[in-house]
């Protein structure tokens, strides 16, 4: 009795096929170009400005090896991680890269947030010549104003502290008049009659 024969018929290229029946016998850790922190490389078509352009989605870290892999632009490549861009470029690029972030997830849902509202968040984030949270540790870590911890979280316990303690909270940022629901001209003329 012969075998049954079954012809299957693919939609893909002869290449693609190959690769698909070689596969399950590839190992499951591949270095993709030497680099040990690169999980994952994928190329994808850009077809957004009319010309088919290439890019090399890589999913890891390391960004200095990426840049400095042969055959890569490293003047053209970017990350999503911003404390590998601190590490990396250094504290304006990882500010650039909150902006850009925060704009690309804003517009991918839909959203529009006017770019100088988050550029003065990235400011924020990165003035202190590291990147912070917004989160209770990352406002802790800036101590500047009692009111800007106190608005986040533990409203309670930092108004406690702050008593405590003496501390003092200089309404001179728009943030602290904005707690005071007055603008900052307007406590510059009280304190000038005095």
């Amino acid at each position: 009795m012969l075998p049954s024969l079954c012809t299957v018929h693919y939609s893909v290229s002869p290449i693609i096929y190959s690769l698909s029946l070689i596969s399950p016998f590839l190992p499951l850790s591949v270095v993709v170009q030497g680099i040990p922190e690169v999980s994952r490389a994928v190329i994808h078509i850009d077809e957004q400005t009319g010309k088919n352009k290439y890019k090399l989605l890589v999913e890891g870290d390391n960004l200095r090896s990426v840049m400095a892999t042969h055959g890569v632009n490293g003047n053209r490549t970017t990350s999503n991680n911003t404390y590998e861009v601190e590490k990396t470029i250094g504290i304006e690029a990882a500010r650039s890269t909150i902006i850009n972030e925060i704009q690309y997830t804003m517009v991918n849902h839909g959203m529009s947030i006017d770019r100088r509202h988050v550029m003065l968040l990235a400011d924020l984030m990165s003035y202190k010549g590291e990147i912070l949270g917004i989160t209770r540790f990352g406002l802790a870590k800036m101590k500047e104003s009692v009111l800007m911890l106190a608005s986040f979280e533990k409203t309670a316990d930092h108004l406690f502290d702050a008593a405590y303690f003496g501390q003092k909270d200089s309404v001179c940022g728009e943030f602290q008049a904005s707690s005071y629901c007055c603008r900052v001209t307007e406590i510059q003329l009280l304190d000038n009659k005095e």
